[in-house]
């Protein structure tokens, strides 16, 4: 099994322009530099190397076991791991230092991520959740709730889980049943309801689980309006802030799932024994509206996620293909490498995974701005871009990450089929990514419909602009001219694209089913378009890196990723657009009826 290796040099490279002139100058920055980013992405490097990556296997086999009283064991060495992340601090990076975090750049933060998820998916759910709960609390909480729950949930003593599902309720939350009621003391709640699918619900890594709980109170209308969000803990706090007795919390069972089975997918019964206390976060009936500050960062990071695990496919792909002897070249025996069948699935393996990190690490960059930006309009622009970002990086980059690992898989032959390579255990882990934080087919009916009719689909535009830039420039370039051509093409399908997607969001009579038939072409194509823009500025960073006289095979990989990205990639992306253009006639015909 090829040990995993952090993508730090390609991390550096997207990294550099971004916060160089983007990131670095916007206030609150003004500590870091490139020295300690370096410093960062090394120490975050060995820790997903050295201590997270070698028991990816370990805990695929060894899963996770829950005993008679409802407590769960996860795999062995998870719990040395974890301290070994929270003590180096690493839970709080992105946070603000006046809620005691490093206060680093979210593109920063983002890059660590990947670097975890890539060195073992199962474990790193753990403190992405938590760094949803504390966004969360950040953006909801009042001072007194923030005192005692926040610092914490940053040192990483404490964890955070999300808890929307219920056995009657998945997508769909305004069928959300779990009660809430005042309590004895004011200011708390008591709470009964069952949730299911909840990642890392119970576990011993901690000393205590925050749980954000979707409620209702007992006077709450029906639908998303009724609902309202709370906080609660498995071991109630005391004054000093101390966890001690457990609270009316208990785990009644363990999903058995196909993949990520290092981490517990608990179901949580509240209040089997008079209610579990729990305490209003924000306005009441605004639950929904607050879970999703925790759900689009999440979606965010599931991205990531797909991305470093699409990045572990294909290092062990490579490895694999380049140790691998059979068949002939001429007259001698060739490792499979050098059959075009195979580099064609490495090449898309490679240049696919780099596109989605400039992807991802673009629209983190466009968080950094809308938080930090002095100027308020320019901090309401970033956000407008990111809000269009999050649905295509959430999606594409899974749907990617699926594929990718699949052609890990192929790459692998009879022995890709086999546990033992490892290969099998990336697409079974990376599946789930597809599903969870809102299934992709949401995300895709997010995009082509709120998003681009709440601004008639300006964000976009201006997006698809700085992708006609890039591809102007692609063409001024003898060398890059046919990339450029290609994304121009590209760019051009999605603009059209974008103006069908409106028009049928303004058809009164037929607007919702044909905005249902075309998102999920119509976000394909957007992610097609706008990785092949991120791959085309990349080309031309390491063109004018080769003329200038470096040596750096880097450089010249990297153009070999555009290249294929634009040219046998992008065209199949922009395959979209006649879907699109088909309309929904063919869906009208129900697929169950014989």
């Amino acid at each position: 099994m090829t040990p995993y290796t952090p993508p730090l040099r390609d991390h550096r490279f997207m990294l550099q322009e971004v916060l160089e002139h983007q990131v670095l100058s916007l206030p609150g920055f003004e500590e870091v530099d490139a020295d300690l980013v370096e410093s960062v992405l090394e120490e975050a490097g060995r820790l997903a190397s050295d201590v997270w990556a070698p028991l990816n296997a370990p805990g695929d086999h060894q899963g996770c076991r829950r005993d008679a009283d409802g407590r769960v064991s996860v795999p062995e060495g998870f719990a040395e791991a974890y301290r070994a992340y929270a003590e180096g601090g690493w839970n709080g990076i992105g946070v603000d230092p006046a809620h005691d975090g490093q206060g680093l750049p979210e593109v920063v933060a983002s890059a660590v991520q990947e670097m975890l998820h890539g060195a073992n998916m199962a474990l790193a759910l753990c403190p992405m959740l938590t760094a949803g709960a504390i966004e969360a609390l950040i953006q909801h909480g009042d001072d007194a709730l923030c005192a005692r729950y926040l610092p914490p949930l940053v040192e990483g003593r404490w964890t955070g889980t999300m808890n929307l599902t219920e056995p009657q309720a998945g997508s769909d939350l305004s069928q959300v049943r779990t009660r809430a009621v005042p309590g004895d003391v004011a200011g708390e709640y008591r709470l009964t309801g069952q949730k299911i699918y909840i990642t890392w619900g119970e576990h011993e890594l901690a000393e205590n689980i925050l749980h954000l709980v979707l409620a209702r109170l007992p006077d709450a209308p029906r639908g998303n309006k009724g609902i309202s969000l709370f906080l609660v803990p498995r071991r109630l706090v005391d004054e000093q802030g101390n966890p001690g007795e457990l609270n009316d919390v208990t785990c009644t069972g363990l999903e058995h799932k196909m993949g990520i089975h290092g981490s517990p997918t608990c179901s949580l019964s509240f209040g089997d024994h008079g209610g579990a206390i729990g305490y209003l976060v924000g306005e009441p009936g605004r639950g929904l509206n607050q879970m999703f500050t925790m759900m689009n960062a999440a979606r965010h990071k599931v991205g990531i996620q797909g991305i470093g695990v699409a990045e572990r496919a294909c290092q062990q792909a490579l490895a694999h293909a380049a140790e691998r002897r059979q068949g002939r070249r001429g007259s001698q025996e060739c490792a499979i490498a050098e059959h075009f069948e195979v580099r064609r699935m490495l090449l898309s393996m490679r240049a696919r995974t780099e596109a989605l990190r400039a992807l991802a690490l673009s629209c983190a960059s466009d968080m950094d701005q809308a938080r930090h930006a002095a100027d308020a309009e320019q901090r309401r622009a970033a956000q407008a871009r990111v809000d269009v970002l999050i649905p295509v990086v959430k999606a594409f980059s899974t749907d990617q990450a699926v594929d990718i690992a699949s052609l890990g898989i192929q790459v692998h032959g009879g022995m890709g089929y086999i546990e033992e390579t490892g290969a099998a255990q990336l697409w079974r882990d990376v599946r789930i990514a597809a599903i969870y934080e809102g299934t992709n087919g949401i995300q895709a009916l997010d995009l082509a419909g709120r998003k681009l009719s709440r601004d008639d689909g300006a964000a976009l535009a201006s997006l698809i602009d700085e992708v006609d830039a890039t591809a102007a420039a692609l063409v001024a370039h003898d060398r890059l001219s046919a990339l450029g051509e290609s994304l121009a093409a590209g760019a051009q399908d999605l603009r059209a694209a974008m103006r069908v997607a409106l028009d049928a969001g303004r058809d009164t009579a037929h607007g919702e089913d044909a905005i249902q038939a075309l998102a999920t072409p119509f976000l394909t194509l957007a992610g097609h378009v706008l990785c092949g823009w991120q791959m085309g500025q990349a080309a031309l960073v390491a063109d004018a890196a080769l003329q200038g006289g470096s040596r750096d095979a880097f450089y010249s990989a990297k153009l070999a990723a555009a290249d294929f990205a634009l040219r046998h990639w992008l065209p199949l992306g922009r395959a979209q657009r006649a879907v699109i253009d088909a309309g929904m006639e063919a869906l009208r015909p129900d697929p169950v009826a014989r």
